[in-house]
């Protein structure tokens, strides 16, 4: 058994302006940990952003460069970004999840992944790293949303 990590925060935001932000790979980098860029590879079969689409991003963890790619698997805005990588240095499914609350949005972020080997071992330093990212991925996310208020 890998990582399976899940993240939760209410923002005061509709989910449409959060997913509208969250859901945009432009944006990455701006709000996501150790994200340094993130690149349009392959557009969907529609053309643009949707599923099929491959983004690959850049980024740092754990004070090392890793390259992967995310393929979009499902796509339901402004409720869900459903992706998988395709590759990189390790198995990984990132879910974002956005629904209306009375609030705003109830914003959620799971992260599985990192099933083989040297990954098992490391598991639970892995999933409390990544659990730490990704609460600080939504409070930057809230941040950045408010902001533009």
């Amino acid at each position: 058994m890998g990582i399976d990590v899940t993240a939760e925060r209410m923002i005061p935001v509709p989910p449409e302006r959060v997913a509208g932000y969250a859901m945009n790979w432009r944006h990455d980098a701006e709000w996501t940990q150790g994200i340094r860029t993130a690149e349009l590879t392959r557009e969907a079969d529609g053309g643009g952003f949707g599923v099929g689409a491959e983004v690959t991003r850049t980024a740092y963890f754990l004070g090392r460069r890793i390259d992967y790619v995310l393929r979009v698997a499902a796509h339901e805005p402004p409720r869900l970004l459903d992706m998988v990588s395709v590759a990189g240095p390790m198995p990984m499914h990132v879910t974002y999840a956005f629904e209306p609350h009375p609030r705003g949005t109830l914003a959620r972020i799971r992260v599985r992944g990192g099933e083989g080997g040297l990954y098992r071992l490391a598991a639970p330093l892995l999933a409390r790293q990544v659990r730490g990212n990704l609460v600080k991925d939504l409070r930057d996310l809230e941040a950045r949303l408010v902001e533009q208020v």
